[in-house]
């Protein structure tokens, strides 16, 4: 990387590499692509009853199990963006990197560019499943577009948490091991069932204060609702906090290992 080359000039080039990465590794697309989809097939088939019991909020529970895909999806992206960046460690290619004019923010914003690609792609196959299920976005064409947005700023905050984990651990085997984890906070948040529907005072109290609620009651918004500014705006509230967080964290484990190197 030549000395006079921008911070744009980077990003470009290291996109490229992050989107090559993410493309080639195929354990990645299929947890992207299948798990999420198998995970919505399963919800949708079994817990279609529940919208027999007083207060559901539509009776298209197919539109309402949508999100789990959306919410799986988004999640992967802890091990997309964190894998990536912990084989890069565990190869030498980070310290490689710290004897360039490189930028950290260049290298952490386009270790993200990978994830965001995939995540288009993602949201696109969602949607056309989801329609073909008899799901459909009560928002209409532009609350689609708010719907995928949405999703992207979710794998965006996932990816920056995976980033974390992989600079700070050095290990892909470290970032693969939160995968049980995230799949956890998922079935612990309101994915399931409306928080107000909860009976569990326990599970109802978990729920909201787990973010991954917000995530998916904003994105669920759009499918059955229509327009509810509320779930929006916590929705990508929650989103930016864990973007910002995870890039915080991200870039001072970055500077963290380049100066114990």
């Amino acid at each position: 990387m030549s000395a006079g080359a921008s911070v744009a000039t980077q990003l470009q080039l290291l996109a490229r590499r992050s989107v090559s990465h993410i493309v080639r590794d195929r354990g990645l697309i299929v947890s992207a692509f299948v798990f999420p989809l198998v995970l919505f097939a399963i919800v949708a088939a079994g817990l279609s009853a529940a919208t027999e019991i007083d207060g559901f909020p539509t009776d298209n529970f197919t539109s309402f199990a949508l999100v789990i895909a959306f919410a799986n999806g988004a999640m992967v992206m802890v091990a997309g963006a964190g894998g990536g960046i912990a084989t890069d460690v565990e190869s030498g290619f980070i310290n490689r990197m710290a004897l360039t004019p490189m930028r950290s923010s260049a290298l952490l914003g386009a270790q993200l560019s990978g994830p965001l690609a995939l995540g288009v792609a993602q949201a696109a196959l969602y949607i056309a499943v989801g329609y073909a299920a008899g799901a459909r976005v009560e928002a209409g064409f532009g609350g689609g577009l708010v719907l995928v947005l949405l999703f992207l700023a979710a794998v965006s905050g996932f990816g920056a948490i995976g980033m974390f984990v992989g600079i700070r651990t050095g290990s892909n085997q470290a970032v693969q091991a939160l995968a049980p984890m995230t799949l956890v906070l998922l079935f612990l948040s309101s994915v399931n069932l409306p928080r107000n529907l909860i009976e569990s005072d326990w599970f109802k109290w978990v729920a909201t204060v787990n973010p991954i609620s917000y995530l998916v009651e904003g994105m669920r918004s759009l499918l059955i609702e229509g327009w509810n500014a509320e779930a929006l705006a916590l929705g990508f509230g929650v989103a930016a906090a864990i973007i910002a967080l995870g890039l915080l964290a991200s870039a001072r484990a970055l500077r963290l290992r380049l100066v114990r190197t």
